[in-house]
C-alpha cells in the first residue's frame, strides 16, 4: 500500500477533491482541530463522533451507531477515525484517511494541557459533560483517565496503512508526522471560495 506524506497531490491520485474524509490519531494527535480545518478548507459539514459517542453523564448514547450510519450515508463528511464499532462503518464509506503520526512528546504534551485546562475552566464539552477535577482522576483507570489512556494507546496505530490496506483498499491514506507537515499538507489541498 502506498502511504502519501505531506507533499504528495491527494486529488491527482484520488482523480477528485476529497468529500469524504475521516482523520485518525492517538488522543492528543489534534484530529478534532484537523477534521475541523479540513471542513472549513473543503466546504463540507463536520460531524464530531466524540458528541455523538457521549451523552449526559459521560453515558454512551444507545443511537450512537445508528447517528454514525446517518452521516457516513451522506455525499461530503470530515470526522474522527475512532470508536471501535464506529471505525468500520467510517472506513467503509471514506475516500481519505489522514493519519496523524506525531511524537509521543507532542501528544501527551498536549492531551494533558487540554485535560488540565478543561478541568480547570470546566469547559462544557458533549451534551452537558465536564471535565472532572483532575485530582479526582489521578487514580482512575485508563478507561476513566484521558491522559492514562492517551499514554497505554499511545503505539495503537502502529500497522495502520496495513490494516487499512486490509479492510478498505479504497480509501487513500496520508501520514502526517508534525505540525509543520500537517500544515504544508493543508494548503496544498484546493480551498471552497472564501476559505
Amino acid at each position: 500500500m502506498t502511504v502519501l506524506g505531506p507533499d504528495d497531490d491527494v486529488v491527482a491520485q484520488l482523480g477528485l477533491v476529497p468529500r469524504r474524509v475521516a482523520v485518525a490519531g492517538v488522543s492528543g494527535s489534534g484530529k478534532t482541530t484537523l477534521a475541523r480545518r479540513l471542513a472549513e478548507r473543503l466546504g463540507i459539514p463536520h460531524t464530531e463522533i466524540d458528541a455523538l459517542y457521549h451523552g449526559p453523564g459521560w453515558v454512551p448514547r444507545p443511537e450512537f451507531l445508528d447517528d454514525v450510519r446517518a452521516f457516513v450515508a451522506r455525499d461530503a463528511f470530515v470526522t474522527e477515525w475512532q470508536y471501535r464499532a464506529a471505525r468500520p462503518l467510517v472506513l467503509a464509506r471514506t475516500e481519505l484517511l489522514i493519519w496523524l503520526d506525531l511524537p509521543t512528546h507532542v501528544t501527551m504534551r498536549q492531551v494533558t494541557g487540554r485535560t488540565l485546562r478543561r478541568s480547570v475552566t470546566r469547559e462544557e464539552l458533549w451534551n452537558g459533560n465536564v471535565e472532572p477535577p483532575i485530582w479526582r482522576n489521578l487514580h482512575k483507570p485508563a478507561e476513566e483517565n484521558i491522559v492514562r489512556w492517551a499514554w497505554e494507546k499511545r503505539h495503537a496505530y502502529r500497522g495502520l496503512p496495513e490494516r487499512v490496506a486490509r479492510e478498505a483498499p479504497h480509501v487513500l491514506v496520508v501520514r502526517l508526522r508534525s505540525r509543520a507537515e500537517t500544515h504544508r499538507w493543508i494548503r496544498r489541498l484546493p480551498a471552497r471560495p472564501g476559505a
